[in-house]
């Protein structure tokens, strides 16, 4: 596994990185309304794994469970017009997940930031940018190079951290 990556605050890469770019890392709002505004409409999710597995290393650490902890994960591509233009992991430990009751085995194709942002319960933490490591991409959407943020979605003992990776097909999209 590479080593974890260093998540940085929007004032530590503010003078480095693209206007537009720091805009879409560090915009506090749904990413899914604004990707769907940004598609006009043509927005979908791909699935690509959802399930029981031990979360990574910097995943625990984050949401302050013991090393190697069994968690919900689950990876997705966020589309517009078809094409993948964020691929995103959201994990939880099992732990938080048996404490609060939220199923989220039950979200098939619905969009978890729809459900985060929906739930006034739900608080989010600070968000968080780096070049994500290529190799814990998904073979499909895997180069070097891209950033991606996260921040960690709170509601009484349940932790949801949330990690989106802006792909280049949203760079080279038209804009609306």
């Amino acid at each position: 596994m590479p080593d974890s990556p260093v998540w940085l605050t929007a004032d530590q890469l503010h003078s480095s990185l693209d206007a537009t770019l720091l805009d879409w890392l560090f915009d506090e709002g749904s990413l899914t309304r604004r990707l769907t505004a940004h598609a006009s409409g043509a927005f979908s999710i791909q699935t690509l794994s959802e399930g029981w597995q031990p979360l990574r290393a910097e995943e625990c650490e984050r949401l302050d469970v013991p090393a190697a902890s069994e968690g919900w994960v689950r990876e997705v591509l966020l589309c517009g017009h078809e094409m993948p233009w964020v691929y995103a992991r959201s994990v939880a430990s099992r732990e938080s997940l048996m404490a609060d009751g939220l199923d989220l085995q039950s979200l098939g194709q619905r969009s978890l930031g729809e459900l985060l942002f929906s739930d006034r319960a739900f608080s989010r933490g600070p968000l968080r940018a780096c070049r994500y490591p290529e190799a814990w991409l998904p073979e499909t959407v895997r180069q070097p190079g891209l950033w991606g943020r996260r921040s960690c979605f709170s509601r009484g003992p349940l932790h949801v951290l949330v990690t989106e990776v802006f792909l280049p097909s949203l760079w080279d999209a038209p804009q609306h």
